[in-house]
């Protein structure tokens, strides 16, 4: 039986405070496991973005609980929040959150740094995380010099080179052309494989929906719908781009 790597309990999540209070979250239960790639979809202002920042641990919910490998994150304060992410939690957003002045290497190795690894290890690792996304030639690369593509298996790398127990993307392709967006989903779909990590993807983008293991969709704060993707959603998604 493969491992829950994440739980959310009645997540319920306020915004704002006084008549403009919102309830972004309503009541959500769910889990993911390691092996797995979830896309959560729905429309704009739904609670997706918030939902994620929920499960990485940047937002603390209202009400309810998030468990990480089993280890309840309520109470937690900022310093020990922050402590979960560095060793549990790997975030990939949509505009890359590169350093220009960084290499591609040296980007990735950020994550280890903040850490405290050793110079030597981090460096090893920061080169078998690009070679993963298949970027080991551009590992002495300026941002610059990359196309957005390359940036976001760049940032892709940064994510996982900490041996994250989720992955957390939010609109990773939404930025990308579909060439790049199909490159940076087949890398994401192969590292979501591994069965000690989940892979959670907030999206808007129809044409990844093919890669997923399983699909929730979210509105008005409350997950409707949470189906599982493979070989039926392939043939709707070719179904409906061939009509």
């Amino acid at each position: 039986m493969t491992e829950t790597m994440i739980e959310a309990t009645d997540i319920g999540m306020a915004l704002g405070e006084g008549p403009g209070r919102v309830n972004a979250l309503k009541g959500i239960t769910l889990s993911l496991a390691g092996g797995e790639l979830t896309l959560l979809m729905g429309p704009s202002g739904s609670g997706k973005t918030t939902l994620l920042s929920v499960l990485g641990c940047m937002l603390s919910p209202t009400s309810g609980n998030v468990r990480i490998r089993g280890r309840s994150t309520s109470g937690l304060s900022a310093e020990q929040l922050a402590q979960v992410r560095r060793e549990h939690v790997g975030f990939v957003f949509q505009s890359y959150h590169l350093f220009p002045t960084l290499t591609a290497a040296e980007n990735v190795r950020l994550a280890l740094d903040v850490r405290g690894d050793h110079a030597l290890e981090a460096r090893a690792k920061a080169g078998k995380a690009l070679a993963t996304v298949g970027l080991s030639h551009k590992a002495n690369a300026f941002p610059r010099a990359l196309s957005g593509g390359e940036q976001q298996r760049v940032a892709v790398a940064r994510a996982i080179v900490g041996d994250a127990s989720v992955i957390l993307a939010d609109e990773p392709t939404a930025a990308l052309d579909s060439e790049n967006g199909q490159a940076v989903m087949t890398v994401l779909a192969e590292i979501a494989k591994d069965p000690a990590r989940a892979t959670f993807i907030v999206t808007h983008d129809p044409r990844i929906m093919p890669f997923a293991d399983r699909i929730l969709r979210i509105e008005d704060g409350r997950i409707v719908s949470d189906q599982r993707g493979g070989a039926d959603v392939r043939i709707l998604h070719a179904l409906k781009y061939a009509s």
